[in-house]
């Protein structure tokens, strides 16, 4: 996904927003630095935002604010956790490199489920792993120098290999492949 980093894309007409959404968590600095760093290496041109998808890119049949308050509810009952990301990995299919995780991946699976529903459910084409893309549309003779190149950084990268995940976004595609933030929620904003 290309995201909008100065958020100078919100100001984007309507007409020009796709009525396509997804529900993610932001991996914070110095992790998500290094993760960004990381996929412009693999993908140049492509402007990224690190994060793991609670629900991936869908349509929705109802404004979006009505599908942000049935998050904002949902994200508060959630308590902050942790996600340690473990090993690269190859989808068959799609070739989409993606680091797997470890700790935090059943709070992920726990969260999809309970977000993929009313307002925001939604058929996936894809039964749902929870993943950090690294790379995606490579050329198939391109992906296993790709992969490699993917795992030489991993393998070089000294910092923090986990994350905290505390807020949720709301983002929102665009004509031009770019994704914006229409909303975020924090978690565990309620006692349960």
């Amino acid at each position: 996904m290309g995201f909008d980093p100065n958020g100078i894309l919100s100001r984007i007409p309507a007409e020009q927003r796709l009525n396509v959404f997804a529900l993610v968590i932001y991996i914070p600095d110095p992790l998500g630095r290094f993760l960004d760093d990381l996929r412009r290496e693999l993908v140049p041109g492509c402007t990224p935002h690190a994060h793991v998808s609670v629900l991936p890119p869908r349509p929705l049949t109802v404004d979006w604010r009505v599908a942000g308050e049935q998050v904002r509810v949902c994200a508060a009952t959630w308590a902050p956790f942790d996600i340690v990301l473990t090993r690269i990995r190859i989808f068959p299919i799609t070739n989409v490199i993606y680091f797997e995780l470890g700790e935090g991946s059943p709070e992920m699976f726990r969260i999809h489920a309970a977000m993929n529903s009313q307002a925001l459910e939604f058929d996936e084409p894809f039964q749902y792993h929870p993943h950090i893309t690294l790379a995606q549309e490579i050329p198939p003779h391109q992906v296993a120098a790709v992969n490699r190149r993917a795992q030489e950084l991993w393998d070089g990268y000294k910092g923090p290999r986990s994350f905290r995940a505390t807020r949720t976004a709301l983002v929102q595609n665009t004509l031009g492949n770019c994704w914006i933030d229409l909303a975020e929620f924090s978690l565990g904003a309620v006692s349960v």
